[in-house]
């Protein structure tokens, strides 16, 4: 079992406030912890935000849905998670963002699986990106709190600090990691929400999930993304991985 740890801010300079953004009356995050909650490996969910005022909205948020929240550095995100991990006591911990609300547990449950079969200190599903079969959007990352001090105690480049992982996995630094490769290629989709139209597309697979009254794994929702051209080409001008067709 794991615990996930969500990182989250109101902060975001390309789209301020995106992670409490609603989809009729819902917002992003809740959508997210929601599905993350189905996934079998996880034991726990944290939400990890900053110290500054403005996510005391996320603050406030956490607390009105019974959700741990812990509050570390803005922009030393590494020193945020090791923190958090070290207050909450955690062992093994699943590297979640706020802007990936259709976060699929059952992507989640393969990550957590492979990390805890092949005894790794770190594994993955979408990087390094041009190995990755995995849409971006439902990023997965798990690692132990053995490897987490590490990085905390070694790294010391602020591009590192600030994405987290970087330490882990671009560099050989000692970690045994894995990857998870997806039997379906599904690199060229975009799920993330970074801009307005990200959430343009996001908002209309919440609502397609809705009117068919499923919950909306993976292969639904790029189903969903297949049967609306017009809404994939939404936001493709903002992807930079290998394989994108527009």
């Amino acid at each position: 079992m794991a615990t996930a740890v969500i990182q989250a801010r109101m902060g975001s300079t390309r789209l301020p406030g995106k992670v409490l953004m609603e989809v009729n009356g819902v917002p992003l995050l809740k959508y997210q912890i929601d599905r993350v909650r189905k996934a079998e490996t996880i034991a726990d969910i944290i939400v990890a935000t900053t110290t500054s005022e403005i996510d005391d909205f996320i603050v406030d948020f956490c607390d009105s849905n019974e959700i741990k929240c812990f509050r570390g550095s803005e922009n030393d995100v590494l020193d945020r998670y090791y923190q958090c991990a070290k207050q909450y006591n955690l062992k093994n911990i699943v590297r979640l963002t706020a802007d990936c609300p259709l976060s699929d547990p059952q992507v989640i449950d393969g990550v957590v699986n492979l990390f805890l079969q092949d005894k790794l200190d770190y594994a993955v599903n979408t990087v390094p990106v041009d190995t990755s079969t995995f849409p971006d959007g439902f990023d997965v990352e798990v690692f132990t709190m053995e490897a987490l001090e590490k990085a905390h105690q070694k790294c010391s480049d602020t591009n590192y600090r600030e994405h987290v992982t970087f330490y882990f996995w671009k560099d050989d630094n000692g970690f045994k990691t894995g990857q998870l490769i997806n039997d379906k290629d599904y690199s060229k989709y975009r799920l993330t929400v970074d801009y307005p139209e990200d959430f343009e597309v996001v908002d209309y697979i919440f609502n397609e999930l809705e009117k068919r009254r499923i919950f909306g794994h993976m292969d639904d929702v790029i189903e969903i993304l297949e049967a609306a051209p017009e809404i994939k080409e939404k936001n493709s001008q903002y992807y930079f991985g290998i394989g994108w067709k527009k």
